[in-house]
């Protein structure tokens, strides 16, 4: 073998190396298209957590200077009434599937009226 075909063994050995690394080694392109790929998803998180925050801080701010969200706090979670109110409650589900078992003497569920 001549000098030249040594010399273009060598360039080609090189050439390979450098082009392993650039796509198989450690920061290599793998690597990026990886974090590229983990950005994109921690970047979706990030905005559904901002729009959370934002939710959150409004209902903050609406409890400290408002009444209507104490007021709807109150009723949801507590199950309070103002007095003077009447409370209905309806259920979701129907109580009696034929007219028979309603005929049969079975009670149909009726408004309740919750006096102060």
């Amino acid at each position: 073998m001549t000098w030249t075909r040594w010399l273009l063994l060598i360039v080609v050995f090189f050439f390979v190396m450098i082009q392993s690394r650039l796509w198989m080694g450690s920061g290599g392109v793998r690597d990026i298209l990886r974090i590229k790929k983990a950005v994109a998803l921690q970047e979706q998180q990030n905005i559904q957590l901002e729009q959370r925050n934002r939710v959150l801080r409004a209902e903050v701010q609406d409890l400290k200077t408002g009444t209507g969200a104490l007021e709807e706090h109150a009723r949801l979670d507590l199950g309070m009434i103002r007095s003077n109110e009447t409370f209905y409650m309806i259920p979701d589900t129907p109580t009696h599937s034929t007219e028979a078992e309603a005929s049969a003497g079975a009670v149909a569920s009726s408004p309740v009226q919750v006096l102060p």
